[in-house]
């Protein structure tokens, strides 16, 4: 069986890790290639997660680079049509909810080429956010569907899917978080070196939604300087945050607010598990809180992903300043949440997935 993955951008990657691994392990049962369509603009980022996770160099990267939505879904969809006629796989599998993902569904699609979506049936039913259409459409073109929880299914089966469509195999990030977690914590000497704190709070931002308005940004920022006199605050900046604070001229004069480089994942990770709260806008991090059992803000309106809420450790709160300090002053001062994992969160998600693949 000949299998192409599909990855774009940091997410996808720790995604595919275990799969590409669990296949390899039957090289007669399949033949495998890697796509990279390059929609990750920051090649250096995916360069150290491609290392750290283990993934073979793509076979073919597009480079398609940033863009605007349409811009860039257009050049993934020209660029890979060629590259699926000449491999001719069985399977395309695309993962999560980027550009890449429904561009290669809609591709497959006109060529009568199967395609099987890794982590579908999320859906935060806010349709102002791109990955909101993507997760939809690729959903109701896809001819394999597997789910990460009981929550995905429901959607799916409310939309009209066919229930021998939908495979619950649990969340595949955790397996990667599961494989990595040793690694990470030999990297925590190094990383303590760097913030010999005893306390603080970890920051990841990147959505349009809080990055590309200078208003929202600058309520966030001014949180996260008025709460950094209390706990010490990391701040890895993405690209495209770095870009919005350059272009908004806000800037921040408290040393306690870290503002910093992108990390690789183990040195993230690391960061992560000895936290004492993490305030985010992913939904990958959504998931790694809950299964580290670290308290984490969403500042978001809604999440594809309210199994962290209604089991994990995960809570939304909006992006004004005013809320922001309220809710992480509350979390700091409360005991640690109790959350409880979902069901198949257990780092074996891969392989359920290579399972079904054998079975067809």
């Amino acid at each position: 069986m000949r299998i192409l993955h599909v990855v774009g951008a940091r997410p996808n990657f720790m995604k595919a890790a275990p799969i590409i691994r669990e296949m390899a392990k039957f090289q007669g049962e399949f033949e495998q290639q890697l796509l990279h369509t390059g929609q990750h603009y920051a090649l250096e980022m995916s360069k150290v997660f491609f290392d750290e996770l283990g993934l073979p160099k793509p076979d073919v990267n597009l480079e398609v680079g940033s863009g605007s939505h349409a811009w860039q879904t257009a050049q993934i969809m020209t660029r890979s049509e060629p590259v699926l006629l000449a491999y001719q796989p069985d399977w395309v599998v695309v993962y999560g909810d980027v550009n890449s993902t429904v561009a290669l569904t809609l591709v497959c699609s006109k060529l009568g080429i199967e395609v099987a979506h890794v982590e579908a049936g999320l859906r935060s039913f806010d349709r102002s956010m791109p990955e909101e259409i993507n997760r939809l459409i690729t959903d109701q073109i896809a001819e394999l569907l597997f789910t990460p929880s009981e929550d995905a299914d429901i959607n799916l089966t409310r939309e009209g899917v066919a229930r021998e469509r939908i495979h619950l195999v649990g969340n595949v990030m955790i397996d990667t978080l599961v494989d990595l977690l040793p690694k990470a914590e030999e990297k925590w000497l190094d990383v303590k070196g760097r913030f010999p704190f005893e306390k603080y709070i970890l920051v990841t931002l990147h959505r349009p939604s809080n990055v590309d308005h200078a208003d929202t940004l600058s309520q966030i920022m001014s949180a996260l300087a008025e709460i950094s006199l209390e706990v010490p605050t990391i701040f890895p900046v993405h690209p495209r945050t770095k870009e919005s604070l350059d272009k908004f001229g806000i800037v921040h004069d408290n040393p306690q607010l870290h503002l910093i480089e992108p990390l690789g994942y183990l040195e993230f990770l690391a960061l992560q598990v000895h936290a004492s709260l993490v305030l985010t806008d992913s939904g990958g991090i959504q998931e790694e809180t809950t299964y580290l059992g670290i308290p984490c803000l969403t500042a978001r309106a809604n999440t594809e992903r309210p199994v962290t809420i209604n089991l994990g450790t995960n809570q939304l709160v909006g992006s004004s300043k005013e809320l922001l300090l309220s809710a992480m002053r509350k979390k700091l001062s409360e005991p640690k949440p109790q959350g409880k994992l979902p069901p198949s969160w257990d780092g074996h998600t891969a392989q359920r997935v290579v399972e079904v693949f054998k079975q067809l």
